[in-house]
């Protein structure tokens, strides 16, 4: 067995790792902050829960992204997840826009901690970060709900599937 040939076997796990991943439905969200490290904000799909006692979240976050450090400094989020009319939004906070230009879309409000909330997301969760822990290429955090906000009960949520974007009710 070769250098070459360990290396090819790795590269097909990982790859066949994110295909499975892309059959793994999710719930589309933009999770954002605000505090002493800045304001900020990215499209994750990435988010599940943990328990509900106490109430917490689990979101995941690139390491190397921009934004990373922004997270870790405030210790505080909120996830907001997302109706099918906020596909552009998505792609927006998922993308390499200026900070400051991802929230001039949008109806935004400060939450208890301080993060920015989505008026009209389907739900909205107001989080402290608990801890955080590294695996891989990313940060787990882990969040304490402190706060939640509805949104109608008839919106259609954003989900991606198969690297595309889809709407359910």
């Amino acid at each position: 067995m070769t250098i070459n040939s360990i290396h090819d076997e790795v590269e097909a796990t990982r790859l066949a790792f994110r295909d499975g991943m892309s059959r793994l439905a999710a719930a589309v969200n933009i999770v954002t902050t605000d505090g002493p490290g800045g304001l900020a904000g990215f499209t994750a799909s990435a988010v599940c829960s943990v328990t509900d006692r106490p109430p917490t979240l689990l979101v995941c976050l690139n390491r190397s992204s921009s934004v990373a450090g922004m997270f870790e400094r405030n210790r505080v989020l909120c996830v907001n997840t997302l109706a099918s009319g906020h596909e552009a939004m998505s792609k927006l906070f998922g993308g390499s826009t200026p900070q400051e230009d991802r929230f001039a879309v949008g109806d935004w409000i400060m939450s208890t901690t301080g993060s920015p909330r989505l008026t009209d997301a389907i739900v909205s969760f107001d989080c402290e970060v608990e801890s955080a822990i590294e695996s891989g290429t990313h940060h787990v955090l882990f969040c304490r709900v402190v706060g939640i906000a509805y949104g109608a009960d008839d919106e259609e949520a954003l989900i991606y599937f198969r690297r595309r974007y889809h709407h359910i009710k």
